[in-house]
């Protein structure tokens, strides 16, 4: 029992290591923000996502390095389990270390040991008795104690930003404007309204969010007030979020991981869903960059899903990909990619060029315009929720990596995306108004994310989906790379039409050279759809827009891009900005 007892104490302190640094390098989000450095953020986010793995190998090695051989042994094991448990009874990030122990194990003993009696399959955390009330993650405010106006300075103060506002005054009125103009709230007198607030900024790229809810008569609706940093001036609130869609979005699965302080992440997970009742735990959890619990959660929510229906694996409505072969279980809202075992002779690249292009939009800002993906290795299914001819299918272009154990099919790497309509799919069934505003989307997604410095390579429609909010969204990540390392050529000028498709032809194109032109010919080869793009986007078809990009990365700047529309901005939606009247009702 020592042995064990040494053993789960390890694992413990490796996984202590690991929440300590990730907690000290989301605390700094909050100086990040105040002195307007986005690049050392942005730089913070993308190294943070590397931190469990390392935390895992460290305790793996010191383990090895520990242990006699005789050590790897199942009830050895079982006794470690037993022992981590005890540990983890009051532990305010049981959850999470359950999944560390889970990800060490795994590195440690082969597949077939998987099994809940060796690792945390089903969580141990029970989730009527959390490792502390809901309540202790937000503070509530009374508008029948202070009014309105003086609710929302209190909510703002103590956050205790050290960058000045610009002008909180006028803020605050346009928040308490903007509340008491809306229908759901006005009818309430302030002794009905109480406002619970998150006591933890989520910070992302340029702006900050203060994350809470309304309680009223009727029930509860999001309260959400998006901070931004004019350098060289100061902050400002930029709008007020009530409903519940604008919360889907920003917190949606195309975008980064906050930076959120959150000691106790069960319970901050739990005020979330009650906000967001239609997103998963996983979904939560990575959104608030837990990502590696999300990637747990999934992985049970998948199980639970699989003993209560009884539908069968298929491929993918759409075009074959040239690189991942693509599945989907019709009643989960997913789809299960893997690499092919070979590609089209077009794609000259190999599967860690695929793997590292993934990692790199896995690591990057995805601006709202990339899904999100899990990546799993091992993963075991049920050999009898596959159709025949997905089986055959994915016997002849993934039998390098799958193999058939029994009544399993086990897939050696696999990458999970929500699943989304296809955009070519998407425009063949919608009506003219659809299409111009998604066409209109397709054309902000691409530059979003050439902002972002992402060029996302092949821009076919098959490679875009629409999600249930009609966003258009990137999803086939095995040519994106860079914008800075793409060199972007214009076509030789000319009047003349046969001069001008010779310049084309003959023209010499170096590894790297990009065309933006062609994005016309090859992209939207449908008249109707490139004239969509192109009345709205003609930007596009310039090499030399392309390279302006280029060049605002180079000089260190990052663009703003807002995951709410425009049109509720406080600066763009009052003409009296800057001297906004009273409410009736402050």
């Amino acid at each position: 029992m020592a042995r064990a007892r040494q053993i789960a104490e390890l694992i413990l302190q490796g996984f202590r290591k690991h929440f300590k640094l990730f907690q000290n390098v989301t605390a700094k989000a909050k100086q990040r923000f105040e002195l307007a450095d986005w690049r050392a953020y942005q730089q913070d986010s993308s190294e943070r996502i590397s931190f469990y793995d390392q935390r895992v190998a460290e305790t793996v090695a010191e383990l090895k390095q520990a242990m006699p051989s005789d050590c790897l042994n199942e009830p050895l094991w079982q006794q470690v389990k037993q022992q981590y448990l005890e540990y983890l009874l009051f532990h305010p990030q049981a959850e999470l270390a359950e999944t560390f122990y889970n990800s060490v194990f795994c590195r440690l003993f082969s597949r077939k040991y998987y099994h809940n009696q060796n690792i945390f399959v089903e969580s141990t955390l029970n989730l009527q008795h959390l490792p502390a009330p809901i309540s202790s993650v937000y503070q509530s405010y009374f508008p029948a104690q202070d009014g309105l106006k003086q609710s929302i300075r209190n909510i703002v103060a103590d956050f205790a930003f050290a960058t000045p506002f610009i002008n909180l005054e006028r803020d605050i009125r346009l928040i308490v404007k903007s509340f008491v103009s809306q229908s759901e709230h006005g009818r309430y007198p302030v002794h009905q309204i109480r406002f619970d607030m998150l006591k933890s900024v989520f910070f992302r790229n340029k702006a900050a969010y203060i994350v809470g809810r309304v309680v009223t008569p009727d029930g509860q609706q999001p309260f959400i007030i998006p901070l931004l940093h004019q350098q060289g001036a100061g902050l400002y609130l930029d709008t007020l979020l009530t409903e519940p869609q604008h919360m889907s979005i920003i917190f949606g699965f195309s975008r980064a991981y906050f930076m959120v302080q959150c000691p106790v992440p069960s319970a901050l997970v739990h005020f979330l869903r009650e906000l967001l009742p239609h997103k998963t735990l996983a979904e939560l959890y990575a959104s608030i960059g837990l990502h590696k619990q999300g990637k747990t959660e999934f992985y049970r929510e998948l199980l639970s899903h699989l003993t209560r229906t009884n539908d069968q694996f298929v491929a993918a409505p759409g075009i074959r990909g040239m690189v991942m072969m693509v599945f989907t279980l019709p009643s989960f809202p997913y789809v299960f990619k893997v690499i092919r075992d070979k590609f089209a002779p077009s794609k000259e690249f190999d599967r860690a060029t695929v793997k590292a292009r993934y990692l790199l939009v896995k690591k990057h800002d995805r601006v709202g315009r990339m899904a999100d993906t899990l990546e799993y290795s091992d993963v075991a299914l049920p050999k009898n929720r596959f159709t025949a001819e997905l089986l055959q299918e994915l016997s002849e272009t993934i039998g390098q990596s799958m193999q058939i154990e029994d009544d399993l099919i086990v897939i050696k790497h696999l990458y999970i995306e929500r699943r989304m309509v296809p955009l070519n799919i998407y425009l063949e069934q919608a009506d003219e108004p659809e299409k111009a505003f998604i066409m209109n989307d397709y054309g902000k997604a691409i530059k979003e994310m050439i902002a972002a410095n992402i060029f996302p390579g092949d821009m076919l429609l098959k490679n875009f989906g629409v999600t249930r909010h009609k966003r258009v969204v990137f999803y086939d990540y095995d040519e994106v790379q860079y914008l800075l390392d793409v060199n972007f050529r214009a076509f030789t000028k000319t009047d003349n039409f046969e001069d001008a498709i010779n310049a084309e032809a003959n023209c010499c194109a170096a590894p790297g050279d990009v065309f933006p032109e062609q994005i016309a010919t090859f992209v939207t080869p449908q008249p109707h759809l490139r004239h969509l793009l192109f009345s709205k986007h003609p930007e596009l078809l310039d090499a030399a827009y392309w390279r302006a990009k280029q060049q605002a990365i180079r000089a260190g700047k990052v663009e703003d891009i807002f995951p709410y529309p425009d049109n509720l901005r406080f600066c763009l939606r009052y003409a009296n900005y800057d001297t906004v009247p009273e409410a009736d009702n402050d």
